[in-house]
């Protein structure tokens, strides 16, 4: 099926109903591409080939039947390798973890696109621990960026992207702690959202951790959302579904209407890329002449406050490596093992206390800085995509998350934001914007990141396989 991957799930989903399409031949088509992609890009720790195609069958037999279980039925997905799928190991990208015992249940995500009828081609691949904005993993290998080989998805939901910009289906589920959904988006020219705090509820639960889409579209990214934000009882910070569809009114959002606050710079951190710098701010001139209103407003993050989410941070994971035996901590990532360690390991509870303190402080800092608009706009990373063999960029463990400062402070204020491409730099690399809403205004981002994919430049054609 020529052109198959182009699809969007709507598209799929339209062309099921009317029988124009096959669940059973898409799947075929896609399994197809994964397999002239694969050896390439390092996208996909499991697939499920031969389950694939049992729910292609099994959703292609509903559909002639008219019972459809809805638009997602036969659509084809990805899921990040730590949303535990059952019968599929998570072994959170690290070697340390390679004995990993098959998950007994679907965590809720998976569960909601299983339910859904949606066709579950494989589990994406991610760096040690989901602690790398890369697509670097002791476990999985090195997972390039299809755009340029040579270039980094970033992470942690290195995999997701990679599938995404490649085509292996239109939906794709990825983890976001501090970026790790929007990074990726940035730097393969996708978009994603991280949703506010609990809109889609995962299991185990944990400050600032989220699931979300990642698509090639904001629509299928909707579509994906009103699936994975149904209720679970296992997330005990979940919120209450929403009320709608987030397809609902997806371009019903009036400009004139809009009040934008415009960040340039975080001013901590890495400096801002000048093409990185020139995209955002075309964004913000083009919403400008829209009708939106549109002013710069200044950092609110401090130098203590990334320091403090960092520290924090690192206490985390150092905790969970102290945790390993000798021999399994001999496996994972040394650059991750040195960058908890280096200072973690003398860390006193005042320590993480203080850090504490400054993740509290981003939060109010954050929330703050939009209680004067309806949104803010920014850059989502201040750099391009990076060589792909790197951990990070600099490739410095004491000095590993400098590049986070315009995503990560969301995820401690619990403020949806999303990533959508806006443009490509001069050697053709993508450049993301970023777009943040007032907490659990989900529906909100999804509409202006949709003016958005309106108003942005021509977009280049997807790449193929060489």
């Amino acid at each position: 099926m020529a052109g198959v991957s182009n699809l969007t799930a709507a598209q799929l989903a339209s062309g099921y109903a009317r029988g124009e399409l096959s669940p059973v031949e898409v799947a075929r088509a896609l399994l197809e591409r994964i397999d002239a992609w694969e050896p390439r890009i390092n996208a996909l720790y499991r697939l499920h080939r031969d389950a694939a195609l049992a729910q292609a069958r099994a959703a292609e037999a509903r559909f002639r039947a008219g019972e459809a279980l809805g638009p997602l039925d036969g659509v084809p997905l990805t899921i990040k390798e730590n949303i535990a799928t059952r019968g599929d190991p998570a072994p959170i990208g690290t070697r340390a973890n390679d004995d990993a015992p098959a998950a007994a249940d679907d965590a809720p995500p998976a569960a909601r696109v299983r339910e859904a009828g949606a066709v579950i081609l494989g589990k994406t691949t991610m760096p040690d621990y989901g602690m790398l904005s890369s697509g670097l993993s002791s476990l999985h290998g090195v997972t390039r960026n299809p755009w340029r080989p040579d270039r980094n998805t970033s992470g942690s939901s290195s995999g997701a992207a990679a599938a995404a910009v490649a085509g292996y289906g239109p939906l794709h589920i990825g983890t976001d702690i501090g970026g790790s959904v929007r990074l990726p988006a940035t730097h393969c020219g996708l978009f994603a959202l991280k949703p506010s705090l609990g809109r889609v509820p995962i299991h185990p639960p944990y400050m600032g951790r989220v699931a979300g889409p990642m698509t090639r579209s904001v629509e299928d990214a909707a579509l994906l959302l009103d699936v994975i934000a149904r209720p679970d009882a296992r997330d005990f910070m979940s919120l209450p579904p929403p009320a709608q569809s987030c397809c609902n009114g997806l371009d019903t959002l009036e400009p004139k209407q809009v009040r934008i606050g415009f960040i340039s710079a975080m001013q901590v951190g890495l400096a801002v890329h000048p093409e990185v710098r020139a995209a955002a701010q075309a964004a913000a001139t083009a919403l400008a002449a829209a009708g939106c209103a549109v002013e710069p407003v200044r950092s609110f993050l401090t130098e203590e406050m990334l320091d403090g989410v960092c520290r924090f941070f690192e206490a985390r994971s150092h905790n969970d490596l102290m945790q390993l035996s000798e021999g399994r901590r001999s496996r994972v990532l040394p650059f991750v093992a040195e960058w908890c360690t280096w200072r973690a390991a003398a860390f006193s509870g005042r320590d993480v206390v203080q850090a504490y303190s400054q993740v509290m402080a981003m939060r109010e800092a954050a929330v703050a800085a939009t209680a004067r608009h309806d949104f803010l706009l920014s850059p989502t990373s201040p750099i391009l995509a990076y060589e792909a063999e790197l951990p990070a960029p600099g490739n410095d463990p004491r000095n590993a998350l400098p590049h986070i400062a315009f995503t990560v402070p969301y995820n401690m204020s619990e403020q949806p934001a999303a990533s959508i491409n806006w443009s490509y730099s001069a050697d053709g690399l993508p450049i993301g914007v970023q777009v943040i809403g007032r907490r659990f205004d989900d529906a909100g981002v999804l509409r202006l990141c949709r003016l958005i994919e309106k108003l942005r430049p021509p977009q280049r054609d997807w790449p193929e396989p060489g």
